[in-house]
């Protein structure tokens, strides 16, 4: 079972279900890079949405309210200014080894993918906690990330208080 079936079966079946590549091969030459596999196969099948009332996630899709472009963009900038840059571990932006924001938390959280020092490099996720200047790099892909975040394993944003019934979403209005 794929990591987005795992998704799913928890999730609920999914209804946007985008499959026109035109919004992200746009905004992927707009930030000169490229967003992983499993972040655009989840951010497809579910567009812009909230998770549990908790963990938004946008789509790059421009004439969406809630899209990814310019979402990201406004968050770069946000966290390069002086006073925020100290509270990552490195720069916010696109390339090698830097932060690219892709959801927020009503809790007040950032979640940021890590883009690879190399290529063949794994994508990683690394969530800061804007409440206290502390964040936390995960070991692995937005996938599995967000699969252990809907199972209500620790990964900084915590799900069992917002959905005790188990893992539910909406779209963003």
């Amino acid at each position: 079972m794929g990591t987005l079936s795992e998704i799913q079966a928890l999730l609920g079946e999914s209804r946007f279900n985008w499959s026109d590549p035109a919004p992200w091969i746009e905004l992927e030459q707009e930030l000169g890079v490229a967003f992983p596999t499993d972040f655009r196969e989840v951010v497809d099948a579910y567009g812009s949405v909230s998770i549990n009332g908790q963990l938004y996630l946008k789509h790059p899709a421009v004439h969406l309210l809630h899209d990814l472009g310019s979402f990201a963009g406004q968050e770069i900038e946000f966290w390069r200014e002086e006073d925020m840059a100290e509270f990552l571990p490195s720069r916010a932006g696109t390339g090698p080894g830097e932060l690219l924001p892709v959801a927020t938390a009503t809790t007040g959280e950032m979640v940021f993918l890590r883009v690879p020092e190399e290529p063949s490099s794994p994508w990683r996720v690394l969530v800061q906690e804007m409440d206290s200047p502390s964040w936390t790099l995960y070991e692995m892909t937005f996938g599995e990330w967000l699969l252990a975040y809907l199972k209500g394993r620790d990964v900084t944003l915590r799900s069992r208080d917002r959905a005790p019934d188990g893992p539910f979403c909406e779209p963003l209005p």
